[in-house]
């Protein structure tokens, strides 16, 4: 985008002009090269190894939501990062954890987090959480294109609904296609085990302390069956990425308090190695 000389100020006069409170809106109508899912790809020579992110997971309690991702990024059979982060806030009270082609994902995640910030700038106000969702849900319709070429991204949203005061979680496939998810839900590689460990060890009168120590667990079951999916490395000192939305606002767990978490679970599994029976610490 070219900058308008004729203008008093810096800016072009597009960034100047009066539209929409949708920044891919904008994007779209001033600069369409830059959005994601309008770049052209080279013709596929064979197969190329891209880093993928794999396994997230949520779940609710009667205070709010909590998403979790593991740390690995795998490319084919090789590891290809131990530690990527794969768990944002998008705004003040929501949430995105990436799974799929890591690096268009986390692309992704920062056109969102722009996308919210721009409309509550334009409208003075911040999005509904559900239009939020179907911000998301446009943006990963919109990378369809690459998906097809293998190029997916299919993230797990969560956030604290303000007007309904709860925790809600959204999933998607890679078409853009939008479901709410009642209680917890899972997405990645992992996922199947993962869901399998929260259907097992959810209640929906769980505390904000017992949640997370099922989201880890799912996390830990999840590692167990999946080698895409990296468990809990205490030797390196790597955990989850362990994150809570209440009405409070978004918060990270700290690396202390996914330790304490992670070792609490660790030393019960050398007692049950298989997974507890009994209920959630």
């Amino acid at each position: 985008m070219e900058a308008n000389t004729r203008s008093t100020g810096r800016l072009p006069a597009a960034f100047l002009t009066p539209g929409s409170s949708s920044f891919m809106d904008f994007l779209g109508s001033h600069a369409p090269q830059l959005l994601p899912g309008n770049r052209a790809l080279p013709p596929m020579q064979g197969a190329v190894e891209i880093p993928h992110g794999t396994t997230i997971v949520a779940a609710s309690f009667p205070g709010g939501v909590v998403l979790a991702g593991d740390r690995r990024a795998t490319m084919g059979n090789v590891i290809a990062q131990r530690d990527i982060e794969k768990v944002f806030p998008a705004d003040e009270y929501s949430a995105v954890g990436i799974a799929g082609t890591a690096g268009l994902a986390v692309e992704m995640v920062k056109l969102f987090q722009l996308e919210l910030e721009h409309f509550e700038k334009v409208e003075g106000v911040q999005l509904s959480l559900e239009g939020k969702a179907n911000r998301l849900s446009t943006m990963i319709r919109s990378n369809l294109g690459m998906a097809m070429q293998g190029l997916a991204v299919v993230p797990l949203f969560a956030g604290w609904d303000v007007d309904r005061q709860k925790g809600r979680i959204f999933s998607y496939d890679v078409t853009g296609g939008r479901s709410e998810e009642h209680g917890f839900a899972a997405t990645g590689s992992g996922s199947v085990f993962a869901r399998g460990s929260l259907k097992k060890l959810f209640r929906p009168d769980l505390t904000e302390s017992q949640t997370t120590t099922l989201v880890v667990q799912a996390l830990y079951d999840a590692a167990d069956d999946d080698s895409a999916t990296g468990g809990p490395d205490l030797a390196r000192r790597i955990y989850p990425i362990v994150t809570v939305i209440t009405d409070e606002g978004f918060r990270k767990l700290t690396e202390a308090e996914c330790s304490e978490v992670v070792r609490a679970i660790h030393d019960r599994r050398l007692e049950e190695p298989d997974g507890p029976r009994a209920a959630l610490l």
